[in-house]
């Protein structure tokens, strides 16, 4: 903080410190920045926030968890606490208590609105943002308890159709029970709807409970009380669940007399906790009958504020003419269809990484997710979520999400410039001001050209958080360039010849410091790769060095720089199958090894396959990833349990494996698998489309067979460009001019 560098301030709390025992916390905090390069800010104040507010929860964990077993907790307490349990933690000298190895959730909710209540993987309801949730569980007359956050399988899934929906079923001996989350109504009426199926054949009951925690930890309540109808809770005094019929039985209890969980044969029962700690219980408890399942279901009003002008879509209406796949691999096309509805979900307005822990706002991620709703043809939902870039620059040029990360700017130009190629429009008026002046801002935020290994580069700074500490990162300067070459182009396009030469000169110059910087590494290390810095060694940093290739192709496919470092990070980053960021995420990411992935489909790299596949098997039973995954749980360790970047990417990757621009070339089938194509008993087309491409509009179909043939449907912005069939296992071909199909022969 500022104020800290005040010689009294510094002085103070150093003798206060040293008075109690304590270290000097801020000698500690000068000790610590030795590690970084020099920099404007140390760490983002929106990340230092954010983490204060997580480990805020975890230290509560630690009060409560560790010394309460005998409750019920979230399936991620249940797996990590338990000295079996391959995911279990020991916690000697720990002294917050978080999710790290079961990070999963998947969102419900409608297009082009802010409620996402989420469904754990044992099917743990959390309706509100950051708020309770609601657990159910069947108890039957012969004492076994069927508790699904205890359960060792369970079958989870996502339905798509009309709405989307999450459905968990749980079995535990003659007890079954299904549990189907999703979100209905309109505006003024919404709400989160939990359909319950319960068997049980001695005879029992369904116990809806309501909990003091999310799949994040302890989230307090204080007050429950079943009103005199016996329809609903009233939670806070307000009423915030209803049920379908009376509740027989219901139980309350606080922290004092433990879990309602506990008292579940008390035959008084309660109908209303109040509970000074903030653990107040209740359970809501319907008789099964023998033989005789039971149906019911609870609605949970949600009011929110929060909406895109207009009336919110519905899913059909989103999904109309979407850019569609048909593949002959069912799981493939669960996880293309998921993606879709992923990013539908997470874009009401502006774009989130995340219904939960990323809810919020980020220009990285916010570039990656515009280019896949562009390539899913969801343009105007692109559109409108770059209508909110403008708002968040500051006077000086900077496009600010967080503070001392140099790539946004690129980021914002980039995708700028990639809506207006693929939707063959001008820069929008209002967008122009705001491009202008971010790419000057790029030019005058570089380093002086001083002779050191920075000089020239943009400064030291935070950057994409999983790089390491802060310093002089390649991503920062290849975003920078690719912004400055996007704001060229833009320029060009609309006839402002001046702005066009001035971010060209700046770009060339740029660039040529860029490959000067990386050719001195280069003799430094021995090797082409590129790492993290300048100042780096090659190590799992140098992921975001892969940014050169994909998505800036800012150098050749076959460039050494790119397949080189591709090479070490195959040789020494994986673990699993996939990319392991050994840097603050330190789990398996899906989204970073689709990275690396898209650079072997550009250098023509078979090994590409494996990849997309090891990432598939790496997705949830709803078809989505956590932002990492833990390498032995293969549950989430690091970010949000339903990672919208990642689901982008596998939308990416999929369109570019079908159509993909190089140069001036569209390059087409260049990423399937050769025994689709091969297939002689397929009885269905492949197909994709329509597709968004710089040229035109495309639609794909590829009959299979031994002579496979690749069919293309095309509305050309311009003249029609040069047509590459690239298939792999099978012989190259050049389409010619006015052909719309092509014949594969085998090597």
């Amino acid at each position: 903080m500022p104020w800290m560098k005040w010689l009294p301030w510094r002085f103070m709390v150093g003798k206060f410190a040293r008075a109690h025992g304590f270290l000097d916390p801020l000698s500690v905090m000068a000790r610590l920045q030795r590690f970084s390069e020099p920099s404007e800010v140390a760490e983002p104040i929106e990340l230092l926030r954010a983490g204060v507010v997580f480990h805020a929860r975890a230290l509560m964990n630690s009060k409560v968890i560790q010394h309460n077993l005998d409750w019920v907790w979230p399936y991620w307490v249940e797996r990590q606490f338990d000295p079996t349990d391959k995911s279990f933690i020991p916690r000697a000298f720990s002294i917050t208590h978080c999710n790290l190895s079961h990070r999963n959730w998947t969102a419900v909710g409608q297009p082009d609105c802010e409620e996402m209540p989420i469904v754990d993987p044992r099917g743990l309801l959390m309706p509100y943002y950051d708020g309770w949730s609601i657990d159910v569980w069947v108890v039957d007359d012969g004492g076994d308890r069927l508790i699904p956050a205890k359960a060792g399988d369970c079958c989870q899934k996502l339905e798509m159709g009309s709405n989307i929906a999450v459905v968990t079923e749980t079995a535990s001996g003659d007890n079954r029970l299904r549990n189907r989350v999703l979100v209905e109504g309109g505006i003024e009426d919404r709400q989160c709807v939990l359909e319950l199926t319960a068997e049980c054949r001695q005879g029992g009951w369904l116990v809806v409970a309501l909990r003091p925690y999310n799949p994040e930890g302890v989230s307090f309540l204080h007050k429950v009380r079943l009103d005199e109808r016996r329809r609903s809770w009233l939670i806070e005094e307000k009423q915030a669940v209803e049920f379908d019929r009376p509740v027989e039985r219901h139980l309350a209890s606080d922290y004092r007399h433990g879990d309602v969980f506990l008292h579940l044969e008390d035959t008084g029962g309660r109908t209303h906790s109040e509970c000074e700690v903030g653990m107040a219980t209740a359970g809501a408890m319907f008789r099964v009958e023998s033989g005789d399942p039971l149906d019911i279901s609870v609605h949970i009003p949600l009011h929110s504020d929060k909406h895109t002008s207009g009336p919110a879509q519905r899913w059909a209406d989103c999904l109309h003419n979407h850019c569609a796949l048909s593949v002959p691999d069912p799981h493939l096309q669960f996880i293309y269809d998921a993606a879709i509805r992923t990013l539908i979900l997470h874009s009401p307005c502006d774009v989130y990484p995340g219904p939960f822990t990323y809810k919020r706002f980020w220009f990285r991620d916010a570039a990656f997710m515009i280019q896949s709703l562009l390539y899913a043809g969801l343009v105007e939902r692109a559109e409108r979520a770059l209508d909110q870039f403008p708002k968040r620059q500051k006077g000086d040029g900077f496009f600010h999400s967080q503070d001392g990360e140099w790539d946004s700017n690129g980021e914002a130009l980039w995708i700028f410039d990639l809506f207006c190629q693929l939707t063959n429009r001008h820069l929008k008026s209002r967008w122009r001001e705001p491009v202008l002046r971010g790419a000057r801002w790029i030019d005058s935020k570089r380093n002086p050209r001083d002779g050191s290994r920075c000089g020239g580069l943009l400064p030291a700074g935070f950057s994409a958080e999983h790089l390491g500490p802060n310093d002089c990162y390649y991503w920062d300067d290849f975003w920078g360039l690719g912004g400055q070459l996007a704001a060229a182009a833009i320029c060009d396009r609309d006839g402002l010849q001046h702005e066009r030469e001035a971010f060209t000169t700046q770009a060339m110059d740029f660039r040529q410091t860029i490959d000067a910087s990386l050719a001195s590494v280069a003799e430094r290390l021995g090797r082409p790769a590129m790492p993290a810095s300048p100042n780096r060694r090659l190590d799992s940093g140098a992921i975001g060095s892969i940014a050169a290739g994909y998505p800036l192709q800012l150098y050749p496919a076959q460039d050494p720089r790119l397949t080189d470092l591709v090479e070490y990070l195959l040789d020494n980053c994986f673990v699993g199958g996939g990319f392991f960021q050994d840097m603050i995420h330190s789990g398996i990411n899906a989204y970073l090894t689709l990275h690396i992935a898209q650079v072997m489909l550009r250098a023509g790299d078979s090994r590409c396959l494996q990849l997309m596949r090891n990432v598939a098997a790496l997705a949830s039973p709803t078809g989505q990833w956590p932002e990492a995954i833990h390498p032995h749980s293969l549950g989430g360790c690091m970010g949000d349990g339903q990672h919208a970047w990642a689901a982008a990417e596998w939308i990416a990757m999929q369109r570019n494996c079908f159509v993909r621009e190089e140069g001036e070339s569209l390059i087409l089938a260049s990423g399937l698998p050769p025994e689709w194509l091969a297939d002689e008993s397929a009885r269905a087309p492949i197909t994709f489309g329509p597709a968004l491409t710089r040229f035109g509009t495309i639609s794909l179909e590829i009959i299979p067979g031994t002579r496979p043939q690749v069919r293309w449907m095309a509305e050309w912005y311009r003249r029609e460009p040069s047509i590459e069939v690239r298939p792999i296992g099978f012989v190259a071909a050049v389409a010619g001019a006015d052909t719309s199909q092509v014949e594969l022969t085998a090597p």
